[in-house]
């Protein structure tokens, strides 16, 4: 097997380094020991965007105002993009400069030009100040800044999965609007949380990779019903 080929690191507020690696055409990001994305395996964070895309079509909102968080390798964004139309707004929230750096850099071609798309509003911050900000104003709110619920990246994030996070998330939606959480796997815990949270909430199971195959990740889905 080729081996991998180390390009950058970057710091986590309050988190563990990250690291940014190559094996042939292929990245990976790693904190620890532990590959937090890579770019064979895209499936569930396209199927995170498209299937938030389509909950939103089917209630009628042409020109939504989305959040993500964060950026990772821009998997979400693009699908985005892709579904939505001209007069959308994506607002992504990403708290590491140097995942945006690499994005423009060494994984240039992977983001596509996504960053420079005009519907697009890159904000260098953690989502969670862009929600507890939100007052109504998200038509969806999408999150994929760690492994799940139970697997954050820096301990600050555990507030995004409480009781308080989800109350602020649901304040931040418009009526309808929808929250989007991606897990690496069930978290029943939090589901009987974000069950309780007011939201309609789905589970939805999906693999890894775009192919259908690869692990089972997690995506809940809660609907803001006011």
């Amino acid at each position: 097997m080729q081996p991998r080929e180390l390009i950058a690191t970057a710091n986590v507020p309050g988190g563990e380094p990250l690291t940014l690696y190559r094996r042939g055409a292929d990245f990976m990001i790693v904190m620890d020991r532990n590959e937090l994305m890579s770019s064979r395996m895209s499936g569930s964070e396209i199927a995170l965007a498209e299937m938030s895309c389509a909950r939103l079509a089917a209630r009628g909102r042409t020109a939504p105002h989305l959040l993500i968080g964060g950026y990772g390798m821009g998997f979400t964004l693009r699908a985005a993009l892709a579904a939505l139309g001209p007069d959308a707004t994506v607002t992504v929230a990403e708290l590491v400069p140097e995942i945006i750096e690499w994005a423009r850099g060494p994984m240039a071609q992977l983001a596509a030009g996504c960053l420079d798309d005009p519907r697009v509003e890159l904000v260098h911050s953690d989502v969670a100040a862009l929600i507890a900000a939100g007052n109504g104003r998200y038509d969806a709110i999408l999150l994929d800044v760690d492994n799940g619920p139970d697997g954050v990246v820096r301990a600050a994030n555990d507030q995004l999965y409480s009781a308080s996070g989800l109350a602020a998330a649901r304040a931040a939606l418009t009526p309808g609007g929808v929250l989007a959480i991606w897990s690496a796997g069930p978290d029943p815990a939090f589901a009987r949380r974000l069950a309780r949270s007011g939201l309609m909430v789905e589970e939805v199971a999906v693999r890894a990779r775009s192919n259908g195959k690869g692990p089972r990740h997690v995506i809940w889905f809660a609907t803001n019903g006011r």
